[in-house]
Protein backbone atom coordinates (compact mmCIF):
# COMPACT_ATOMS: atom_id res chain seq x y z
CA UNK A 1 0.00 0.00 0.00
CA UNK A 2 1.33 3.42 -0.88
CA UNK A 3 1.74 6.09 1.36
CA UNK A 4 -0.85 9.36 0.78
CA UNK A 5 -0.63 12.47 2.13
CA UNK A 6 -3.61 14.35 3.77
CA UNK A 7 -4.17 16.63 1.12
CA UNK A 8 -5.27 13.59 -1.78
CA UNK A 9 -6.06 11.03 0.76
CA UNK A 10 -9.56 11.24 -0.25
CA UNK A 11 -9.02 10.82 -3.90
CA UNK A 12 -6.93 7.55 -3.50
CA UNK A 13 -8.63 4.25 -4.78
CA UNK A 14 -8.50 1.87 -2.12
CA UNK A 15 -11.70 0.43 -2.32
CA UNK A 16 -10.78 -3.04 -0.48
CA UNK A 17 -8.70 -1.71 1.96
CA UNK A 18 -9.52 -2.09 5.58
CA UNK A 19 -8.75 1.02 7.34
CA UNK A 20 -10.70 0.06 10.87
CA UNK A 21 -11.77 -2.86 12.92
CA UNK A 22 -13.11 -3.84 16.04
CA UNK A 23 -15.24 -7.19 17.05
CA UNK A 24 -17.69 -7.20 15.05
CA UNK A 25 -15.78 -6.96 11.74
CA UNK A 26 -13.79 -4.66 9.33
CA UNK A 27 -14.56 -1.47 8.04
CA UNK A 28 -13.48 -0.90 4.11
CA UNK A 29 -12.29 2.05 2.40
CA UNK A 30 -15.12 1.82 0.30
CA UNK A 31 -17.56 2.53 3.48
CA UNK A 32 -15.42 5.00 4.80
CA UNK A 33 -15.93 7.08 1.63
CA UNK A 34 -19.31 7.07 1.85
CA UNK A 35 -19.76 7.74 5.88
CA UNK A 36 -17.38 10.65 5.18
CA UNK A 37 -20.09 11.93 2.23
CA UNK A 38 -23.13 11.08 4.08
CA UNK A 39 -22.31 12.77 7.51
CA UNK A 40 -20.94 15.85 5.18
CA UNK A 41 -24.75 15.80 3.81
CA UNK A 42 -25.75 16.32 7.55
CA UNK A 43 -23.01 18.84 8.37
CA UNK A 44 -24.39 20.78 6.21
CA UNK A 45 -27.82 21.09 6.85
CA UNK A 46 -26.96 22.61 9.71
CA UNK A 47 -26.25 26.15 10.38
CA UNK A 48 -22.80 25.96 11.96
CA UNK A 49 -19.10 27.15 11.02
CA UNK A 50 -16.87 25.55 13.99
CA UNK A 51 -17.67 21.88 15.09
CA UNK A 52 -16.69 19.92 18.04
CA UNK A 53 -15.77 16.10 17.37
CA UNK A 54 -16.45 14.01 20.78
CA UNK A 55 -16.38 10.41 19.77
CA UNK A 56 -15.15 7.45 21.58
CA UNK A 57 -14.72 5.31 18.66
CA UNK A 58 -11.69 6.21 16.39
CA UNK A 59 -13.53 5.19 13.52
CA UNK A 60 -16.20 7.95 14.14
CA UNK A 61 -13.39 10.31 14.94
CA UNK A 62 -12.12 9.95 11.55
CA UNK A 63 -15.51 10.54 9.59
CA UNK A 64 -16.31 13.32 11.58
CA UNK A 65 -12.77 14.63 11.63
CA UNK A 66 -12.42 14.80 7.72
CA UNK A 67 -16.34 15.39 7.13
CA UNK A 68 -15.95 18.51 8.93
CA UNK A 69 -12.93 19.26 7.18
CA UNK A 70 -14.57 18.82 3.51
CA UNK A 71 -17.65 20.17 4.75
CA UNK A 72 -15.46 23.77 5.13
CA UNK A 73 -15.73 24.05 8.86
CA UNK A 74 -12.90 24.28 11.82
CA UNK A 75 -12.42 21.35 13.15
CA UNK A 76 -12.12 21.70 17.34
CA UNK A 77 -11.18 18.48 19.48
CA UNK A 78 -11.97 18.89 23.39
CA UNK A 79 -9.14 17.53 25.81
CA UNK A 80 -11.97 15.45 27.38
CA UNK A 81 -15.49 14.99 27.24
CA UNK A 82 -16.57 16.06 30.41
CA UNK A 83 -20.08 18.05 29.74
CA UNK A 84 -18.97 20.97 32.44
CA UNK A 85 -16.09 21.16 30.29
CA UNK A 86 -17.48 21.10 27.22
CA UNK A 87 -19.72 23.86 28.01
CA UNK A 88 -17.45 25.97 29.19
CA UNK A 89 -15.62 26.08 25.68
CA UNK A 90 -18.95 26.73 24.33
CA UNK A 91 -17.84 29.78 22.57
CA UNK A 92 -15.53 27.70 20.61
CA UNK A 93 -18.25 25.35 18.72
CA UNK A 94 -21.34 25.69 17.36
CA UNK A 95 -22.00 22.00 16.53
CA UNK A 96 -21.24 19.08 18.44
CA UNK A 97 -20.50 15.06 16.77
CA UNK A 98 -20.38 12.69 19.12
CA UNK A 99 -20.84 8.93 19.45
CA UNK A 100 -23.28 8.68 22.34
CA UNK A 101 -20.70 9.26 25.00
CA UNK A 102 -21.48 12.97 26.05
CA UNK A 103 -24.69 12.16 26.19
CA UNK A 104 -24.64 9.27 28.39
CA UNK A 105 -21.80 10.86 30.56
CA UNK A 106 -24.21 14.12 31.42
CA UNK A 107 -26.50 15.08 33.90
CA UNK A 108 -29.95 15.57 32.52
CA UNK A 109 -29.41 19.49 33.37
CA UNK A 110 -25.89 19.98 31.72
CA UNK A 111 -27.32 17.53 28.88
CA UNK A 112 -29.95 20.18 27.99
CA UNK A 113 -27.42 22.72 28.33
CA UNK A 114 -24.96 21.21 26.07
CA UNK A 115 -27.67 20.32 23.37
CA UNK A 116 -29.18 23.45 23.05
CA UNK A 117 -26.20 24.24 20.47
CA UNK A 118 -26.73 22.16 17.31
CA UNK A 119 -25.76 17.98 17.26
CA UNK A 120 -25.23 15.25 15.39
CA UNK A 121 -24.68 12.12 16.57
CA UNK A 122 -23.16 8.60 14.87
CA UNK A 123 -23.34 6.54 13.46
CA UNK A 124 -26.64 8.38 11.57
CA UNK A 125 -29.72 6.83 11.45
CA UNK A 126 -31.04 5.12 8.46
CA UNK A 127 -33.51 7.63 7.71
CA UNK A 128 -31.43 10.74 8.02
CA UNK A 129 -29.20 9.41 5.19
CA UNK A 130 -29.73 10.78 1.92
CA UNK A 131 -27.93 11.33 -1.36
CA UNK A 132 -24.28 11.87 -1.86
CA UNK A 133 -24.22 12.34 -5.56
CA UNK A 134 -23.02 15.84 -5.38
CA UNK A 135 -20.27 15.53 -3.13
CA UNK A 136 -16.75 15.50 -4.73
CA UNK A 137 -13.67 14.90 -3.28
CA UNK A 138 -10.92 17.52 -4.08
CA UNK A 139 -7.05 18.03 -3.21
CA UNK A 140 -6.79 19.81 0.23
CA UNK A 141 -5.17 23.08 0.72
CA UNK A 142 -3.38 21.95 4.07
CA UNK A 143 -2.14 25.77 4.88
CA UNK A 144 -5.63 26.81 4.90
CA UNK A 145 -7.37 24.07 7.13
CA UNK A 146 -6.96 24.86 11.34
CA UNK A 147 -7.52 22.26 13.83
CA UNK A 148 -8.08 23.52 17.41
CA UNK A 149 -6.93 20.83 20.18
CA UNK A 150 -6.73 22.20 23.95
CA UNK A 151 -4.48 21.23 26.83
CA UNK A 152 -4.12 22.65 29.96
CA UNK A 153 -2.61 26.22 30.17
CA UNK A 154 -1.22 28.24 32.91
CA UNK A 155 -4.44 30.57 33.17
CA UNK A 156 -6.31 28.34 34.62
CA UNK A 157 -8.09 27.25 31.60
CA UNK A 158 -7.75 24.85 28.87
CA UNK A 159 -5.39 26.54 26.57
CA UNK A 160 -6.08 26.63 22.78
CA UNK A 161 -3.25 25.07 20.57
CA UNK A 162 -4.27 25.74 16.68
CA UNK A 163 -2.05 23.21 14.08
CA UNK A 164 -2.77 23.67 10.64
CA UNK A 165 -3.30 20.55 8.86
CA UNK A 166 -0.33 21.10 6.92
CA UNK A 167 1.45 20.68 10.31
CA UNK A 168 -0.19 17.13 10.75
CA UNK A 169 0.84 15.94 7.28
CA UNK A 170 4.27 17.11 8.40
CA UNK A 171 4.51 15.12 11.66
CA UNK A 172 2.46 12.22 9.74
CA UNK A 173 5.33 12.15 7.52
CA UNK A 174 8.08 12.18 9.78
CA UNK A 175 6.63 9.25 11.72
CA UNK A 176 6.60 7.54 8.53
CA UNK A 177 10.24 8.12 7.46
CA UNK A 178 11.34 7.13 10.98
CA UNK A 179 9.04 3.83 11.49
CA UNK A 180 6.90 3.42 8.64
CA UNK A 181 8.46 -0.33 8.00
CA UNK A 182 6.49 -1.30 11.44
CA UNK A 183 3.14 -0.37 10.28
CA UNK A 184 4.02 -2.12 6.79
CA UNK A 185 3.40 -5.31 8.26
CA UNK A 186 0.65 -4.74 11.08
CA UNK A 187 -2.15 -3.46 12.17
CA UNK A 188 -2.46 -0.61 15.05
CA UNK A 189 -3.92 -1.38 18.62
CA UNK A 190 -4.12 1.62 21.29
CA UNK A 191 -4.10 2.49 24.79
CA UNK A 192 -4.35 6.36 24.06
CA UNK A 193 -7.58 8.93 22.90
CA UNK A 194 -7.40 10.28 19.40
CA UNK A 195 -8.32 13.56 20.97
CA UNK A 196 -5.04 14.74 21.80
CA UNK A 197 -2.10 15.12 19.47
CA UNK A 198 -0.18 11.68 20.13
CA UNK A 199 -3.08 9.33 19.58
CA UNK A 200 -4.75 11.72 16.76
CA UNK A 201 -1.33 11.25 14.81
CA UNK A 202 -0.22 8.05 15.53
CA UNK A 203 -3.40 6.19 16.62
CA UNK A 204 -5.25 7.43 13.09
CA UNK A 205 -3.90 9.64 10.84
CA UNK A 206 -0.31 8.15 10.39
CA UNK A 207 -2.05 4.58 10.25
CA UNK A 208 -4.72 6.03 7.49
CA UNK A 209 -2.06 7.49 5.16
CA UNK A 210 0.26 4.14 5.06
CA UNK A 211 -2.93 2.36 4.69
CA UNK A 212 -2.83 0.48 7.76
CA UNK A 213 -5.53 -0.47 9.65
CA UNK A 214 -6.82 0.97 12.85
CA UNK A 215 -8.84 -0.72 16.46
CA UNK A 216 -12.07 1.72 16.56
CA UNK A 217 -11.98 0.95 20.32
CA UNK A 218 -9.67 1.33 23.32
CA UNK A 219 -7.44 -1.11 24.95
CA UNK A 220 -7.96 -0.35 28.76
CA UNK A 221 -6.96 -2.96 30.68
CA UNK A 222 -3.29 -4.99 30.96
CA UNK A 223 -4.23 -7.71 30.66
CA UNK A 224 -5.73 -6.65 27.22
CA UNK A 225 -2.71 -5.24 26.58
CA UNK A 226 -0.57 -8.96 26.97
CA UNK A 227 -3.83 -10.65 25.10
CA UNK A 228 -3.43 -8.41 22.01
CA UNK A 229 0.13 -8.43 21.46
CA UNK A 230 0.74 -10.28 18.39
CA UNK A 231 3.66 -9.33 15.47
CA UNK A 232 0.23 -8.30 13.71
CA UNK A 233 -0.23 -5.63 15.90
CA UNK A 234 1.74 -2.47 16.65
CA UNK A 235 0.97 -0.76 20.03
CA UNK A 236 0.28 3.00 20.42
CA UNK A 237 0.43 3.14 24.56
CA UNK A 238 1.84 5.32 27.39
CA UNK A 239 4.13 5.33 30.68
CA UNK A 240 0.36 5.00 32.43
CA UNK A 241 -0.69 1.73 31.59
CA UNK A 242 2.85 -0.03 30.53
CA UNK A 243 4.31 0.62 33.77
CA UNK A 244 1.13 -1.70 35.48
CA UNK A 245 1.86 -4.72 33.40
CA UNK A 246 1.63 -7.68 35.39
CA UNK A 247 3.47 -10.71 34.67
CA UNK A 248 0.91 -13.65 34.77
CA UNK A 249 2.77 -16.08 33.39
CA UNK A 250 1.17 -15.00 29.67
CA UNK A 251 2.71 -12.81 27.44
CA UNK A 252 2.49 -10.97 24.26
CA UNK A 253 4.95 -10.52 21.11
CA UNK A 254 4.03 -7.22 19.18
CA UNK A 255 5.99 -6.08 16.03
CA UNK A 256 6.56 -2.48 17.78
CA UNK A 257 5.06 -0.69 21.23
CA UNK A 258 5.39 3.14 20.93
CA UNK A 259 5.36 5.06 24.14
CA UNK A 260 4.90 8.60 25.17
CA UNK A 261 3.35 11.08 27.79
CA UNK A 262 6.12 10.87 29.55
CA UNK A 263 9.38 9.34 29.97
CA UNK A 264 9.08 5.19 30.61
CA UNK A 265 10.93 3.86 34.38
CA UNK A 266 13.19 1.54 33.86
CA UNK A 267 11.04 -0.62 35.61
CA UNK A 268 8.37 -0.05 33.05
CA UNK A 269 10.68 -0.56 30.22
CA UNK A 270 11.92 -3.94 31.41
CA UNK A 271 8.47 -5.26 32.05
CA UNK A 272 7.49 -4.16 28.41
CA UNK A 273 10.48 -5.90 27.34
CA UNK A 274 9.30 -8.73 29.50
CA UNK A 275 5.98 -9.07 28.68
CA UNK A 276 5.32 -7.83 25.22
CA UNK A 277 8.92 -8.79 23.70
CA UNK A 278 9.68 -5.17 22.35
CA UNK A 279 11.80 -2.27 23.77
CA UNK A 280 9.48 0.63 23.42
CA UNK A 281 9.58 3.21 21.15
CA UNK A 282 9.53 6.34 23.26
CA UNK A 283 8.52 9.67 22.04
CA UNK A 284 9.25 13.05 23.17
CA UNK A 285 7.14 16.06 22.43
CA UNK A 286 3.88 17.96 23.43
CA UNK A 287 0.67 19.29 21.75
CA UNK A 288 2.57 22.96 21.30
CA UNK A 289 5.95 21.39 20.04
CA UNK A 290 4.82 18.39 18.04
CA UNK A 291 7.21 15.34 18.09
CA UNK A 292 10.59 16.52 19.26
CA UNK A 293 13.02 12.93 19.70
CA UNK A 294 12.93 9.10 20.24
CA UNK A 295 14.91 6.78 22.19
CA UNK A 296 14.88 2.47 23.00
CA UNK A 297 15.86 2.20 26.74
CA UNK A 298 18.84 -0.06 27.13
CA UNK A 299 19.19 1.53 30.19
CA UNK A 300 18.52 4.26 32.96
CA UNK A 301 20.50 6.21 31.59
CA UNK A 302 19.74 6.08 27.71
CA UNK A 303 19.35 9.07 25.81
CA UNK A 304 17.02 10.22 23.24
CA UNK A 305 17.79 11.34 19.52
CA UNK A 306 16.45 14.51 18.08
CA UNK A 307 13.66 13.92 14.80
CA UNK A 308 16.68 15.05 12.20
CA UNK A 309 14.45 17.78 10.79
CA UNK A 310 14.42 19.52 14.04
CA UNK A 311 16.66 22.49 14.78
CA UNK A 312 17.60 23.37 18.22
CA UNK A 313 19.85 25.39 20.81
CA UNK A 314 19.83 26.19 24.35
CA UNK A 315 18.46 29.16 26.23
CA UNK A 316 19.83 30.79 29.37
CA UNK A 317 18.52 28.23 32.13
CA UNK A 318 19.19 25.28 29.40
CA UNK A 319 15.46 24.77 28.51
CA UNK A 320 15.14 23.98 24.90
CA UNK A 321 14.62 26.25 21.75
CA UNK A 322 13.18 24.39 18.89
CA UNK A 323 12.13 25.13 15.65
CA UNK A 324 11.07 22.31 12.55
CA UNK A 325 9.16 22.24 9.67
CA UNK A 326 5.63 21.09 12.19
CA UNK A 327 6.49 24.02 14.29
CA UNK A 328 7.56 26.74 11.68
CA UNK A 329 4.28 27.71 10.81
CA UNK A 330 2.94 28.25 14.71
CA UNK A 331 6.26 30.54 15.35
CA UNK A 332 4.92 32.72 11.94
CA UNK A 333 1.29 33.07 13.27
CA UNK A 334 0.92 32.76 16.69
CA UNK A 335 4.19 34.95 18.24
CA UNK A 336 1.59 37.06 21.02
CA UNK A 337 0.78 33.55 22.54
CA UNK A 338 3.73 31.15 21.92
CA UNK A 339 7.53 32.07 23.64
CA UNK A 340 9.73 32.54 21.00
CA UNK A 341 13.28 33.89 20.65
CA UNK A 342 14.71 34.36 17.52
CA UNK A 343 12.33 32.29 15.20
CA UNK A 344 12.66 29.62 18.00
CA UNK A 345 9.46 27.93 20.30
CA UNK A 346 10.65 28.06 23.76
CA UNK A 347 9.85 24.85 25.90
CA UNK A 348 9.96 24.49 29.85
CA UNK A 349 12.40 21.05 29.32
CA UNK A 350 15.75 21.56 30.57
CA UNK A 351 18.21 19.52 28.70
CA UNK A 352 22.13 18.23 28.31
CA UNK A 353 22.83 18.42 24.57
CA UNK A 354 25.05 15.69 23.37
CA UNK A 355 27.26 14.79 20.56
CA UNK A 356 25.26 13.08 16.79
CA UNK A 357 22.17 15.05 17.68
CA UNK A 358 21.21 13.27 21.07
CA UNK A 359 20.19 15.04 24.25
CA UNK A 360 19.47 14.05 28.01
CA UNK A 361 16.49 15.43 29.84
CA UNK A 362 16.47 17.24 32.70
CA UNK A 363 12.66 17.82 33.41
CA UNK A 364 10.65 20.52 33.83
CA UNK A 365 10.47 24.16 35.12
CA UNK A 366 6.99 25.37 34.76
CA UNK A 367 3.71 24.55 36.06
CA UNK A 368 2.35 22.12 33.83
CA UNK A 369 2.41 18.60 35.66
CA UNK A 370 2.05 14.93 34.17
CA UNK A 371 0.04 12.44 36.01
CA UNK A 372 -0.56 9.17 34.52
CA UNK A 373 1.28 10.63 31.91
CA UNK A 374 -1.75 13.28 31.40
CA UNK A 375 -0.94 16.74 31.31
CA UNK A 376 -2.41 18.27 34.76
CA UNK A 377 -2.37 22.27 35.61
CA UNK A 378 -1.98 22.77 38.56
CA UNK A 379 -3.46 26.60 38.37
CA UNK A 380 -6.68 25.11 36.26
CA UNK A 381 -7.17 22.24 39.59
CA UNK A 382 -7.09 25.45 41.74
CA UNK A 383 -9.35 27.50 39.63
CA UNK A 384 -11.97 25.28 40.23
CA UNK A 385 -11.50 24.90 43.54
CA UNK A 386 -11.37 28.60 44.12
CA UNK A 387 -15.13 28.90 42.17
CA UNK A 388 -16.54 26.58 45.22
CA UNK A 389 -18.64 28.78 47.72
CA UNK A 390 -16.53 26.29 50.18
CA UNK A 391 -13.32 27.38 49.23
CA UNK A 392 -11.63 31.02 49.56
CA UNK A 393 -7.92 30.09 48.00
CA UNK A 394 -6.55 27.24 47.58
CA UNK A 395 -2.81 26.06 46.29
CA UNK A 396 -2.10 22.24 44.59
CA UNK A 397 1.06 20.51 44.96
CA UNK A 398 2.37 16.99 43.70
CA UNK A 399 2.27 14.84 46.28
CA UNK A 400 4.65 10.86 45.61
CA UNK A 401 3.17 8.27 47.02
CA UNK A 402 5.43 4.87 46.92
CA UNK A 403 3.48 3.51 44.11
CA UNK A 404 1.94 6.42 42.37
CA UNK A 405 1.96 10.30 41.81
CA UNK A 406 -0.95 12.05 42.66
CA UNK A 407 -2.40 15.75 43.71
CA UNK A 408 -2.84 17.30 47.48
CA UNK A 409 -5.10 20.86 47.60
CA UNK A 410 -4.13 23.02 50.83
CA UNK A 411 -7.61 25.42 50.99
CA UNK A 412 -8.48 28.36 53.13
CA UNK A 413 -12.43 27.76 53.69
CA UNK A 414 -15.15 30.42 53.80
CA UNK A 415 -17.90 30.79 56.13
CA UNK A 416 -20.36 28.15 54.40
CA UNK A 417 -17.19 25.89 53.83
CA UNK A 418 -16.05 25.86 57.10
CA UNK A 419 -20.08 25.17 58.54
CA UNK A 420 -20.16 22.44 55.31
CA UNK A 421 -17.14 20.74 56.87
CA UNK A 422 -18.92 20.70 60.62
CA UNK A 423 -22.05 19.28 59.56
CA UNK A 424 -20.45 16.83 57.25
CA UNK A 425 -17.17 15.82 59.13
CA UNK A 426 -14.21 15.98 56.76
CA UNK A 427 -14.54 11.98 55.07
CA UNK A 428 -18.10 13.43 54.08
CA UNK A 429 -16.36 16.76 52.56
CA UNK A 430 -13.67 15.36 50.77
CA UNK A 431 -16.07 13.39 48.82
CA UNK A 432 -17.96 16.29 47.91
CA UNK A 433 -15.17 18.39 46.86
CA UNK A 434 -14.52 15.57 44.79
CA UNK A 435 -17.42 15.42 43.07
CA UNK A 436 -17.86 19.18 42.48
CA UNK A 437 -14.68 18.89 40.17
CA UNK A 438 -15.56 15.83 38.49
CA UNK A 439 -17.73 17.48 36.14
CA UNK A 440 -14.45 19.88 35.18
CA UNK A 441 -11.35 18.00 35.22
CA UNK A 442 -10.37 14.23 34.26
CA UNK A 443 -10.10 11.84 37.19
CA UNK A 444 -6.43 11.94 37.76
CA UNK A 445 -6.68 15.77 38.24
CA UNK A 446 -8.98 15.40 41.47
CA UNK A 447 -7.12 15.80 44.53
CA UNK A 448 -6.72 12.68 46.53
CA UNK A 449 -5.48 14.33 49.39
CA UNK A 450 -6.47 18.00 51.09
CA UNK A 451 -5.37 19.56 54.61
CA UNK A 452 -7.06 22.86 55.80
CA UNK A 453 -5.31 25.71 56.70
CA UNK A 454 -6.53 29.33 57.68
CA UNK A 455 -4.47 30.75 54.83
CA UNK A 456 -2.02 29.93 52.37
CA UNK A 457 1.09 30.43 53.70
CA UNK A 458 3.61 33.48 51.53
CA UNK A 459 6.24 35.23 52.20
CA UNK A 460 6.35 39.27 52.49
CA UNK A 461 6.81 39.29 48.94
CA UNK A 462 3.81 37.44 48.27
CA UNK A 463 5.22 34.29 47.07
CA UNK A 464 4.06 31.20 48.12
CA UNK A 465 6.06 28.75 50.43
CA UNK A 466 5.87 25.88 48.28
CA UNK A 467 8.29 23.69 50.53
CA UNK A 468 6.64 24.52 53.74
CA UNK A 469 2.77 23.42 51.36
CA UNK A 470 4.51 20.69 50.11
CA UNK A 471 5.19 18.87 53.73
CA UNK A 472 2.06 19.60 55.05
CA UNK A 473 1.75 16.18 52.40
CA UNK A 474 4.43 14.23 54.06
Amino acid sequence: MSFNSLADLLLSQRDDTIIAFDADGDISWQQFVLDVRHLIQAINSKPCQSIAICCDDSYFFLVAFFATIYANKKVVLPGNHQPAMLLSLASEFDLLIDDGQVTQAAEKDLTQQLFQQTSITLPLTKQSLTSVADVDFFALDLTAIEITLFTSGSTGTPKAIKKTLLSLQEEVQNLQDNFGHFLAHSRVVSTVSHQHIYGLLFRVLWPLCAGTAFARKDIIYPEQVIANGTMQHTLISSPALLKRLLDEGQQGHYCAVFSSGGPLSSAASDLCKQLLNQTAIEVFGSTETGGIGYRQQQTAESVWTFFSKVIIKLNADNCLLLNSPWLSEKLDVTLADAASVDGYYQTSDQCELLDNHQFRLKGRVDHIVKIEEKRVSLIEVETHLNALEWISESAVVVVTEPHRTTLGALLALTAQGEQQLATLGKGKFWIKLRQSLRDWVEPVAIPRHFRIAPEIPMNRQGKRLQQEIAGLFK
